[in-house]
């Protein structure tokens, strides 16, 4: 069934999510020859709407559209109306003038992306808004872990850190859950809330989390400027007790465990520079797999299609 709009992981099957892994994986397969473009969205129109500053996200789907032969349209969001006061939908409006195609879309009021998505025939993708959902950066995330692990069936992943403020937490358990992987949160009391997904384990520290065995640490940024109260010390306090020390990584390594992060990384908060020439250490296939995972989305979507939309 064709689907107009991904605006959360929630929302797609389980056949869904396996044909876009595997969907992506030909996409990923085409960086590797001296052209690296294909023309299946020649014609068709993407348009960035970024209300948040992101440099990954923004770039990597901008790359994806590219290499998809698509045109890319970034909307100037400072220099924009919208600084005058213009709403989302006069400016939805203009755009569905414009016959875009594709609206990529950051903001920081959870829910906006569907509020948009049912004012336009454009597909619309959401590229993160507020605390509520990430949903490409869990599909890469999934297609990354099923690189190292093709039947992740029971693998664990330790998400560690600022879970209350984090789509990307939200997004990615619901994916690997739905993926039959485990999930186990660590993090401060104040940082890991009480309620949420079922079956998720939640630990306050290391000692009790590594008993757990996770096959994958999964460090989430701490956010501090969704932050509007102070829920640790210190950021050196953060490190001393949640980030991963020169000590942890040498215990990681013992254990032969992959390490992840969504960027971008706050070293000496969620990690020590050590981290980044780890073997198992995953950031920069997370980076690559995100663009060949976009285009599979962008290829995925119809725009204009009024049934099976998310």
């Amino acid at each position: 069934m064709p689907r107009k709009d991904l605006l959360d992981i929630a929302g797609l099957e389980r056949e869904e999510i396996d044909h876009l892994l595997d969907q992506a994986v030909p996409f990923k397969e085409l960086f590797t020859r001296s052209v690296k473009k294909v023309p299946a969205l020649k014609g068709k129109s993407v348009l960035m709407l970024f209300y948040e500053p992101s440099t990954r996200t923004h770039s990597s789907f901008e790359v994806a559209a590219k290499r998809l032969s698509a045109d890319v349209t970034n909307f100037d969001v400072p220099h924009s109306s919208i600084v005058k006061g213009e709403s989302v939908r006069e400016t939805v409006e203009t755009l569905q003038a414009m016959r875009t195609d594709y609206i990529i879309v950051r903001h920081g009021r959870s829910g906006l992306p569907g509020t948009i998505a049912k004012m336009t025939r454009a597909s619309v993708i959401n590229a993160g808004d507020g605390a509520h959902a990430h949903p490409t950066q869990a599909l890469l995330d999934a297609f990354t872990i099923k690189e190292k692990f093709p039947d992740p069936t029971g693998k664990r992943v330790l998400i560690v850190g600022d879970i209350l403020h984090s789509r990307v937490a939200r997004s990615t358990s619901t994916i690997l859950k739905k993926l039959g992987l485990e999930v186990a949160y660590l993090g401060p009391g104040s940082l890991v809330p009480k309620t949420g997904p079922e079956n998720i384990q939640r630990f306050t520290n290391y000692d009790e989390a590594m008993a757990w065995a996770p096959d994958i640490v999964y460090l989430l940024r701490v956010q501090m400027e969704r932050q509007e109260v102070q829920y640790f010390p210190s950021l050196r306090e953060y490190h001393r007790l949640y980030g991963v020390t020169d000590e942890r990584l040498k215990a990681i390594s013992d254990k032969g465990l992959y390490l992840m992060h969504p960027g971008p990384v706050n070293r000496g908060v969620e990690l020590c520079d050590a981290v980044m020439d780890y073997e198992r250490t995953l950031i920069n296939d997370q980076v690559e797999n995100g663009i060949a995972v976009r285009m599979a989305v962008l290829y995925w979507l119809k725009p204009g299609a009024v049934s099976g939309e998310s």
